[in-house]
């Protein structure tokens, strides 16, 4: 037991880059949105025309991109067999329980949504640079696994009408599974996270160790 909690501390303490510069200011003219629960993360990024543009491909999984109520599209990655057959906890189930902690071909979940209140728990508001959100956009995009020079969504796996699964790249494991994805993502995006986040708390007490108060000022909800 001693073991595990220095290895999670050491996770959460050690930064990923081992550098930080606490001199570099960040721009707030952007910001994204970490969403959590307690086995999981996602990134939620402010819709506009440029990244429904980028992004246009989801409609091939049955995403409506021209909703009028679209204000952020979510992305998370996960284990192929849990993320598609654990739509709740009643649907709990022995085998992808046992992927989930050897290996797992990877999906990207895609999901559309509204207005999210700022300040819910479930919420990380972190502010980033124009720069920091081309580099995390081209890293969702490169997540995706190409086939016919296209992502390939899974159709008949996604959850309701306003979200989709598409194939990925890499192999999922408990140990470097969807919150490792997500903490890779905001260091594309210039955001210092710990050296190994595997569950949702780690990765949100890393961000709060390791960058400035300036990342997590509050923001202005979409109109």
């Amino acid at each position: 037991m001693l073991a595990l909690v220095a290895i999670a501390g050491l996770g959460i303490a050690v930064p990923r880059p081992l550098w930080h510069d606490e001199s570099a200011s960040v721009e707030p003219s952007r910001q994204v949105l970490m969403l959590s629960n307690s086995i999981h993360t996602d990134i939620a990024i402010p819709a506009d025309d440029d990244l429904i543009a980028r992004f246009a491909f989801l409609r091939a999984g049955g995403l409506d991109l021209d909703n009028p109520n679209l204000r952020y599209l979510v992305f998370g990655w996960g284990g192929r067999s849990f993320y598609t057959e654990t739509r709740t906890w009643a649907d709990l189930k022995a085998v992808p329980v046992l992927k989930s902690f050897t290996l797992d071909r990877s999906v990207i979940h895609a999901e559309l949504a509204g207005n999210i209140p700022l300040d819910a728990p479930a919420v990380t508001a972190i502010s980033i640079d124009a720069e920091g959100l081309e580099r995390l956009k081209q890293f969702i995009l490169g997540s995706f696994e190409q086939r016919n020079n296209q992502p390939s969504p899974l159709i008949g796996s996604n959850y309701g009408e306003n979200d989709a699964f598409f194939e990925a790249r890499g192999y999922f494991n408990a140990l470097m599974g969807c919150n490792t994805w997500t903490a890779a993502a905001l260091r594309q995006a210039g955001v210092t996270s710990g050296l190994w986040t595997a569950l949702p708390w780690m990765l949100r007490l890393s961000l709060r160790l390791h960058n400035g108060e300036a990342r997590f000022a509050a923001g202005q909800a979409l109109p």
